[in-house]
């Protein structure tokens, strides 16, 4: 199972939000990259980049930060938050990113995500961000009424990367990921799921391994401490 930790971008620092709420905002580092080769040199093998402004303006904000990331760090790195076009989309690729996240553009325009998907496989991941089973949007500012197994139903033989799978009621609260719904997503999509939201101890991790999910993002617990990236590889490899 892969263990993928997660840097949060906002105005060139490293941050956490508390259920996606702008104003509920922690500071972890003003140098995202050292995050970053942080998580790398203690055994990191994938990175979750986000860039939280983008996610409210539609275009990528933080770009001065995400280069200093791929500079300096070796591990393969994922990147959310404002793409929302095919230019932004090769020009994330082209500076070394491994897969882009869409989101909001993918739930508003499901045409274009399949254009992109045909014309870039195996390196766009669709972010499913949820509450209450309804997907969310811009930066889960908006809950739309589409429902994630039917959107999943109209991607699900698209060349996608991924599907990160967020529970917002769970992301940054350190309760524990939605085991059932993440593991229900993951038995009927091809491509691979990913956990997001909630994930805050080895048993956590423990149980989406049983459960077969085969890779999860983790953020605030590691950030405070509550678990380390070390006992997440353990959790993963056990």
């Amino acid at each position: 199972m892969l263990v993928i930790p997660a840097i949060d971008l906002r105005d060139g620092k490293c941050v956490r939000l508390k259920q996606g709420d702008y104003a509920q905002e922690t500071i972890y580092s003003d140098f995202p990259w050292k995050m970053a080769l942080d998580w790398a040199n203690k055994g990191a093998q994938y990175l979750h980049l986000v860039d939280l402004d983008g996610a409210k303006t539609g275009r990528i904000e933080n770009s001065t930060a995400i280069k200093g990331i791929l500079d300096k760090v070796k591990v393969p790195c994922e990147l959310g938050g404002g793409i929302r076009n095919e230019k932004t989309v090769s020009e994330a690729l082209s500076w070394g990113i491994d897969r882009v996240i869409i989101g909001t553009k993918a739930i508003h325009d499901p045409q274009w995500l399949y254009n992109m998907a045909i014309a870039f496989p195996g390196k766009i991941a669709l972010g499913i961000d949820a509450k209450d089973g309804k997907i969310a949007v811009a930066g889960w500012l908006e809950v739309s009424q589409i429902t994630v197994e039917q959107f999943l139903d109209k991607v699900n033989d698209w060349p996608l990367a991924a599907i990160i799978y967020t529970d917002i009621s769970k992301d940054g609260m350190l309760s524990g990921p939605n085991v059932e719904t993440t593991a229900r997503l993951a038995s009927k999509a091809n491509s691979l799921v990913i956990a997001s939201g909630g994930v805050s101890t080895s048993a956590d991790i423990k149980n989406l391994k049983v459960a077969g999910v085969k890779a999860c993002i983790v953020g605030k617990a590691l950030y405070d401490g509550k678990m380390t990236l070390a006992d997440a590889l353990e959790a993963a490899r056990g």
